[in-house]
């Protein structure tokens, strides 16, 4: 891999972006823990933004993949400006959106694609009956969330399922805070005709990405990175 310039610190910078800067200059050092803290920091939430764009779940640990890949060849650009989360997040949404539109370009999409849902690790000491409704209302979550328009579900994961601000999100997205709340609006007056109002704290929990997968994934990023072992 080249050598990557080594950016400057900003003295007057929040502690999460002087925090931020700090791992980035210990990777662009090339410490491998440097990067496996990167990765396992914000596997979670870039597969689920990413599995929210494309709805497979296969796919989506495949952009995150590449986007780790892309971003750590060019760390040297990231200048602190935003915190690391955002300049990953922009990164997987440009992957995924990409992959989007090439599937459009050279495959014929059904009109109601069948999505791939995953099966959540629940504690086995549960009552049955609640593990079961726990599964119920999870898979909800994620059908309606599967069933929203592009447009609309990228802002839905970003802002309900990701907890983002409406800046944050509309950041992220490149669009105005305004166009948002407006596609939020939308996108919760779909969801709802699916969801009940009690299943709203569990929704945090949608597309999790833990255990094996996280260490499949780091493992795999770090491999091609030549970081391995």
């Amino acid at each position: 891999m080249r050598k990557l310039a080594v950016p400057a610190v900003a003295a007057s910078a929040p502690d999460v972006l002087c925090s931020d800067m700090q791992l980035v200059l210990r990777a662009l050092a090339r410490e491998p823990d440097a990067f496996r803290a990167i990765i396992k920091t914000h596997n979670q939430k870039l597969y689920r933004i990413a599995r929210g764009v494309v709805r497979n779940d296969s796919e989506a640990e495949d952009i995150v993949q590449e986007a780790y890949v892309s971003a750590f060849a060019n760390l040297g650009a990231f200048r602190g400006e935003s915190s690391l989360a955002t300049w990953l997040s922009r990164i997987v949404i440009n992957e995924a959106l990409g992959r989007l539109r090439k599937r459009r370009r050279t495959v014929a999409m059904p009109e109601n694609p069948e999505a791939q849902i995953i099966r959540f690790p629940l504690n086995p000491s549960d009552d049955p009956e609640r593990t079961m409704a726990q599964r119920q209302i999870l898979g909800l979550v994620e059908r309606a969330t599967d069933s929203l328009p592009d447009v609309y579900r990228t802002v839905f994961v970003g802002r309900v399922i990701e907890g983002l601000s409406i800046e944050e999100t509309a950041d992220l997205l490149g669009v105005r805070p305004e166009t948002v709340k407006t596609r939020l609006h939308r996108a919760r007056a779909l969801v709802r005709k699916a969801l009940d109002d009690e299943i709203g704290p569990v929704l945090l929990d949608a597309f999790p990405f833990a255990g094996r997968r996280c260490e499949r994934l780091t493992e795999a990023v770090m491999r091609r990175l030549g970081l391995e072992g």
